[in-house]
This record gives structure tokens, sequence and C-alpha cells, in this order.
């Protein structure tokens, strides 16, 4: 079996006095989404946070692409090709949709087969090129996010909670552009308090509580099974 493109060994995280990450363990394959899911406070941007190296590992390792990067810092975890796409967003609202695509191409302009690929994943993104960023609806704003992870050629994008505080027909829109992306072949780490979200997207998943990794396997194996989701996340599929 190959080995998985990034898996965390007993992951400890502490930020300040706080132990938030108590052993981690997880492995996401090569293509394909692996969901993060469980409750608030679970570990679960922590982990992603980790991931991407804002936040430092304690103890344990990090592996990527076959290297332990546990004590890389975040630019060069970037430059190896993660992406990070916080729950904030992180565009500049000041700039077009143009703008913030040319600061995110580290080459300079996107243009091209990646361009093409952003707008067949994210059409409205075409539609406003040349408007400020700040004028784009909530999710428009969070596919061009997404988008600015993508234009340059990464092997994995972190995204954190997608669809918090969307309108459920913009989550919908949302949902099948990240599905395009999907089938870009892209490598993605996400997670998403929204359980009918994580169904559509996800091939895999691993659940968390108390900092700790306390489930994995097939997506579709959790959401088939309700007993399963209430006894980890106190969910069912009635609930959502």
């Amino acid at each position: 079996m190959s080995e998985p493109l990034l898996r965390l060994a007993g992951v400890h995280t502490h930020i300040g006095r706080y132990h938030i990450l108590h052993g981690v363990d997880l492995s996401v394959p090569e293509g394909g989404v692996t969901m993060l899911l469980g409750r608030n406070g679970a570990g679960k941007t922590t982990t992603l946070r980790t991931v991407i190296g804002h936040w430092r590992t304690s103890q344990g390792t990090v592996r990527f692409a076959g290297e332990d990067i546990t004590a890389w810092p975040t630019p060069r975890r970037a430059r190896a090709g993660i992406a990070d796409v916080p729950e904030s967003m992180g565009i500049f609202t000041d700039l077009t949709v143009e703008e913030n695509m040319v600061l995110a191409a580290r080459a300079g302009k996107p243009e091209g087969p990646r361009l093409d690929a952003v707008f067949k994943a994210f059409p409205p993104l075409r539609t406003f090129w040349k408007n400020p960023a700040g004028n784009l609806s909530g999710g428009q704003k969070q596919m061009l996010s997404v988008a600015r992870a993508m234009i340059e050629p990464r092997r994995l994008i972190l995204i954190d909670e997608p669809s918090k505080g969307l309108a459920p027909a913009i989550v919908r829109s949302l949902v099948e552009a990240l599905r395009a992306l999907k089938d870009t072949g892209a490598t993605i780490l996400m997670v998403e308090q929204n359980f009918s979200v994580a169904r559509a997207l996800g091939d895999s998943v691993a659940v968390m509580d108390e900092g700790r990794v306390i489930h994995a396997g097939p997506m579709a194996e959790l959401a088939e099974n309700r007993e399963m989701q209430e006894r980890l996340m106190g969910l069912s599929l009635e609930a959502h």
C-alpha cells in the first residue's frame, strides 16, 4: 500500500498553556476529499493549522509527500504544495477578483489551463473578474478564497468550514463548485460542520473528539450508519 499524501502520527499541539491536540493520528490519501468532522472544540481547526505550520507540533510527526515536515516553517510548506483556505477566507476585499488572483499566483498574472480550471469550477469569478472582491456574495467570496489556493499547482488544499454562515442556496452552489474542484484530481482535507455537505463531497472521513481522532474510514459508511453518527457526533441524517 502506498504512503498517504499526508500523515500525522501522535501529534500534540499546545497553544500557549492550552493543550489542544492529544496525539492525533490522521492519514489523508492522495486524490479525493477527506472530511474532518467532530463537535465544536474537538480540535479540527487546530489540526489544519498544525498541518500548514501556523501552530507548531509539540510532539509527534507530520509527513507530507514522503518527507518529515514537522519542523518546516509555513512558507516552506506552502512551497512544497500545501494551500490553506482559512475560515476567515483570507481575501483582499478592496482589490478586484483579478488582483486577488494575481497576488496568489507566484508566477505572475494567472492565465492558461489553471485559470481555465478555476473558471470551470467557479463560473461567477469570470463574471466578476474586474469587480472588487468586497462586492461579492458570501458564497462567491468563499469561491475566490478556494480559487486563490488552486491557481498554483498544489498537492494538498486545506479548507476550513467553507459553508459556515451561507444561505442554503449558496451552499448548494458552493458544493457544486467544490465537486468540480474535486474532479480536477485535487487532494482536499476539509473541516465542515454541515453533515449534508460532508456527505456530498467526502470520500473518506476522520472524526475528532477532545483533540484525538476517534474514527476513520469511508465517508459512505458513516453517512449510512445513523447509530455511528449519533455515537460519534450526536448527529443523524434526519437532522441534516
